[in-house]
């Protein structure tokens, strides 16, 4: 009985999470994971499921995540001709290559280190929604050769260290270097896919030292999974009505704000912790 409560528990948590994480992954186009990781966080951790590899299994079944939303975008996309094919073969490879070492280096850190580069890194994601401008530029195209070399792993890597997918880093990166904003949301997407399946490949073999929910596979829950992707899929067709019939701009540098907070909190508790 007391496992069908927890279950049910974890239901009702994880529901609400998919919904509120769908509707702002389609209206501002931010990608579910940044918001998911920190949402998983505090939901295992109420329902005591708190340890060292807390902050491993809710990064890893972001990215599970990750894998199934990013298709489904990309599809969409390409439909659209809004796909830049060039950038995603040429920085694939070495976003793959940085995702896999991500997922390396995560596996042997625990959850409070783990806490603090979320903070970290999340910070800088909010901080660049909030006062970032669509006008500031870092080139006129795309960077090849060393650049790219030096950049593409450094996307995937930061990713998996945040449970993302390919939005909150690749999205203004190609914005600083000149692409167009709806090709850089849809080869975006490409990214998350790169990210992902190393990742979760990866993380299917981790060896969980603690108390884990029900359905876990390595670090990655299959109950949230299915139940995000679920909810994802209903709700992030709302989100983006929402954003066709208001103005994102604003609600944009709100959520920056809000994940300023998050990461603050974030921050806090992994000093404390």
């Amino acid at each position: 009985m007391p496992e069908a409560m927890l279950l049910i528990q974890m239901l009702v948590v994880l529901l609400v999470i998919g919904a509120v994480a769908g509707v702002l992954a389609g209206l501002l186009g931010v990608g579910g994971g940044i918001v998911l990781v920190p949402a998983f966080f505090y939901a295992f951790q109420t329902l005591g499921y708190d340890g060292p590899q807390l902050m491993q299994m809710c990064l890893a079944t972001s990215l599970a995540t990750i894998i199934v939303t990013s298709v489904r975008s990309v599809h969409s996309y390409n439909q659209k001709g809004a796909v830049d094919w060039d950038i995603l073969r040429g920085w694939a490879p070495g976003i793959a290559v940085g995702a896999l070492v991500g997922m390396l280096v995560v596996s042997q850190l625990r959850s409070n280190t783990l806490q603090a580069i979320f903070g970290i890194l999340a910070l800088i994601v909010g901080v660049y929604m909030s006062f970032g401008r669509a006008e500031w530029r870092l080139g006129q195209a795309m960077p090849k050769g060393s650049l790219r070399f030096i950049l593409s792993p450094l996307v995937g890597f930061m990713s998996v260290l945040m449970g993302i997918g390919g939005g909150s880093f690749g999205v203004p990166l190609m914005s600083l270097f000149n692409t167009v904003i709806h090709r850089a949301v849809a080869t975006a997407a490409g990214f998350g896919v790169v990210i992902a399946v190393p990742a979760v490949i990866g993380f299917l073999f981790v060896d969980m030292k603690m108390e884990v929910p029900p359905l876990t596979i390595g670090a990655i829950n299959l109950i949230a999974f299915g139940i995000i992707i679920a909810m994802t899929l209903v709700t992030a067709p709302w989100g983006v009505n929402l954003a066709h019939s208001m103005d994102a701009k604003p609600l944009k540098r709100a959520f920056g704000v809000f994940l300023v907070l998050v990461a603050v909190n974030m921050l806090r508790k992994a000093m404390i912790g």
